[in-house]
Parts: structure tokens; sequence; C-alpha cells
């Protein structure tokens, strides 16, 4: 409530009175994830509870947006409507609807940027060469986004009294989640906290947090902003107040840099969703639409439930199904492995993963999901395909991120657990360890990573795929 452009923008048109529509696509998208579930009521639950604390109850309509937000209208004689914008396809198509609906009404409908730090709009007004349209590629985008103002948005409100009636308030127990209770609820105040808490000292090491799995955390933000429980431009604001501490050493304002364009670059993919609509479902790249990625494979389901092979990627896996989230740069190596070794279709790792990621952020995932398989923005000449031997020995290299996830290499060697040549790759099954062996791998990760090289190059229309010593560089990293 304290950084809400949404609401600032309401007061502009008098009293303010604050409604959840809770409509039926937002229910199933919610009833898919029984974490996100309960994520998702506790921050309803924590917002009700900041309104009521200005006297202000958040009235719930359950129903079809258009028809619901049309009846409350009606109910009040309001003059105005004012909503923060989703940024995947399906629910701003029926975003704009009801702006269509409104405006014919004779109602003012404003819809407006609340999920970035800097708006999509704000960023577009610095390119004229294209109409205005947004940045495919993300160097020229932080250009722009840097020169755009992104301080927090605030206002006084005043509420409108009596409120209307209300249904209940989503609650956990109705999609088979179990609440929230405590600490974990997600407040505003408490996630602010604790962001700040993170800017006074491991935020410091974030550039090197952010690759090592094991090391010092990361923000941990992703699920509070995907809800707007802390605006982007708030988060943002800290960094660079904190960036100013005339006390830091150069490595650190180097971190703390490297933190804001992680936001910056959050900001870039919201962007991507808004200008390039047509389909969440369809490759940016108009050459990689009829790629033929495959729907299957073999090894599929060992993906999933971290049973490839390769201790890294499965640590991940294990750690998202177990938290409901995932090591940025783990993310980025099990991607390339479902992608490359695999040869399995980005959506389906991004289904995949939706229905245990707890942040709910489905433009988001396709841009990152885009961006790892080598369709979406930044279309290099080959994919960047990660080896996950080697980053195991990059990140990693004494298994501590691994072996937290996986108990059953618990006592395996260093080097064997790193996939050093001459080791063994996988635990011997003795009575010693208790459940089940952990797997051989379930593809060779060279061979598949030519093979995946030479039917892009085939696809892209190259005369030859990459030489041997390209190959085994694009593949190693």
């Amino acid at each position: 409530m304290r950084d809400h452009a949404g609401l600032a923008e309401a007061a502009r048109h008098g009293p303010v009175l604050p409604a959840l529509v809770f409509e039926s696509a937002e229910r199933e998208r919610i009833a898919a994830n029984p974490r996100r579930a309960a994520y998702y009521c506790g921050a309803v639950s924590s917002l009700a509870a900041a309104l009521a604390r200005e006297g202000a109850p958040l009235v719930c309509r359950r129903g079809p947006l258009v028809a619901t937000v049309l009846r409350l209208v009606r109910e009040r004689k309001a003059a105005a409507v004012t909503w923060s914008a989703a940024y995947d396809a399906a629910t701003l198509r029926r975003q704009r609807a009801l702006q269509s609906a409104l405006e014919e009404a004779g109602v003012r409908a404003t819809l407006v940027h609340d999920a970035p730090a800097v708006a999509p709009d704000e960023t577009a007004a610095a390119r004229s060469s294209d109409g205005g349209l947004g940045y495919r590629a993300l160097v020229p985008y932080l250009a722009a986004w840097a020169q755009q103002p992104r301080a927090p948005v605030t206002a006084r409100v005043r509420f409108a009294l009596p409120a209307a009636p209300s249904d209940p308030l989503p609650a956990a127990s109705e999609f088979g989640a179990t609440a929230l209770s405590g600490d974990d609820v997600p407040a505003a105040e408490r996630a602010l906290a604790a962001f700040e808490a993170y800017l006074a000292g491991p935020a410091l090491q974030y550039l090197t947090a952010r690759d090592v799995p094991a090391g010092a955390p990361t923000s941990r933000l992703s699920a509070a902003l995907s809800f707007g429980v802390v605006s982007a431009r708030t988060a943002l604001a800290r960094v660079d107040e904190r960036a100013r501490d005339p006390f830091l050493l150069a490595e650190e304002r180097v971190s703390l840099r490297a933190l804001g364009r992680a936001l910056a670059q959050r900001d870039f993919f919201l962007q991507l969703a808004w200008f390039f609509e047509e389909s969440p479902d369809e490759a940016l790249q108009p050459r990689m639409r009829e790629f033929p990625f495959a729907a299957r494979h073999p090894a599929l389901e060992a993906w999933r439930e971290g049973r490839t092979g390769y201790p890294l990627v499965d640590a991940g896996a294990r750690e998202l199904r177990a938290t409901g989230w995932m090591h940025p740069r783990v993310r980025a190596i099990a991607a390339s492995f479902l992608c490359f070794d695999l040869g399995v279709d980005w959506r389906v790792g991004r289904d995949a993963w939706d229905r245990d990621l707890i942040e709910d952020a489905p433009a988001l995932a396709t841009g990152n999901w885009q961006w790892i398989a080598g369709v979406g923005a930044d279309l290099a000449q080959f994919p960047r395909i990660y080896n996950p031997a080697k980053q195991a020995r990059a990140f990693d290299p004494l298994g501590v991120y691994v072996r937290r996830w996986i108990p059953e290499l618990a006592n395996v060697p260093d080097a064997a657990l790193a996939g050093l040549p001459g080791q063994p790759r996988r635990q011997l099954a003795l009575p010693l360890f208790s459940g089940e062996a952990y797997p051989a791998p379930v593809v060779d990760h060279a061979i598949a990573a030519r093979a995946f090289l030479r039917r892009y190059a085939a696809h892209v229309g190259e005369a030859r795929p990459p030489s041997s010593r390209a190959r085994a560089r694009r593949a190693s990293r």
C-alpha cells in the first residue's frame, strides 16, 4: 500500500473502494499449485489486514471479471475503475475486455503498470525507428531503462465508506493447501524488512551468490514481487540507496549494481510480454517457431524428479519440489539440460516448473525459458549449452549444494561427485546406504549437445554445423 501506482491513480478520482475480483481463471491457476495457493491466500489476508488498519475493508467478489466489475460499478455508481496490469497474455486479454466494457458504459478505465520498476511504455518511448515497440535485445533496453525515473509511487488515499457487501476472501483450505501462519504470512512490512536485512550484508556478495548455490543467499524476492507484496520500485530504490554508502568496497558496489541489473532484466521480460503478446506459447524468434523440439523423452520424468544422473541438475529439481524455489544458476543449468541434452520443448519445462514454483509470473517464466532455449530475445548464432558436470565443478566443487538435496550422494568422494575424468559416475548400491542408489546419467552430455547443434545448424540453414572445437567450447559452458 505504500508504493502502489494503481492505488495512487484511483485516489486521483475520489474516495477509493478497494476490491478483489476472484474469477474462475485465477482460481484454476492458483488451485494447480497448493504451495502457491497458500502464499496467495496469505498475501490477500495480509492486504485485507493492512486495509482494515486504515478503516477500509477489502471487498471480494467472485465471478467473471467483466460482469462482476460492472455490477460493482453500478452498485456504487463509480465514476472510475483502476487496476494494475497483468503481463500474461490470457489475463491481459480479459483486462482489455474489461477496459472496453467500462468505456462503453461511460466509466473511466485506467490500467496502470505496477509489476515492473519502469513501465514498458516509458522505455519504448525512447525508440523512434519502429514506432515505439519494445526491445528484443537486452543491452539497448538496459541503456534506455537506466534513463527512466523509477521512484516509488505514494499517495494520500481516502476510502469509500460504507464498504460494499463482500464474498469470503480466498482461503488456503479451499485449494487443499495448508494456511501459512505467523511469520510465514507474506506481509509487506516483513518482506521489506527481510530485504533490507539482506541489503545490509548478504547482498554485498550477490555477484558470487547468484552463481554459487551453496554460498551466500540471493534476495529470494521472486514470490513477493510476483504477488505485489513488495514493489519492484521500492526494492530498486532500496538497492540504489544502499549503493550510495560511501564506505562500501568496490566489489560490493559491483554486486549491488548486479542486483539492480537483475531487477532491470525482470522488467525486460515484462516489456517483452507487453509488446509481443501475440502468443505466449510461440517462440519470439520467427525462425525458431518450427524447430523440432520434442514433446516427450524417456528421461523426462527423471528430469522432473531429480534422477538424471547429473547431480547439479537433480539437486535443483529436488530443491524445487521441496521448497517451491530453485537457485537461479541451477535453473539455467537444469533448463539447458532439458532443452539441449534431452531435446525437449521449452514449454514442457516451463509448465512442469509452474506446478511447483511459488512465484506466479507466467510472463517472466516464458521470457526466461525462451532465453535459455535460444528461441527468444537476444538470439545468438548458436544457443548457450551448459555442461552440467563442468558447471558443478565451477560452482559447487565440494558438492555442498548437491549433498544437501541428494542424500544418497552424502558419502561419495568430491572427485567422483564432480565427474572428474577417471572417476566412477554412479554410487554403488551397498547396504551401507539407505534408499536407492543414485542413477547413472540418462544421456551422454557431449554426444547429446553435438547432436542438438547439428539439428540446430540444419534448421537455421547454416552451411555446416560449427567446428568440433567450437562445438566443444559451446557445449562446455
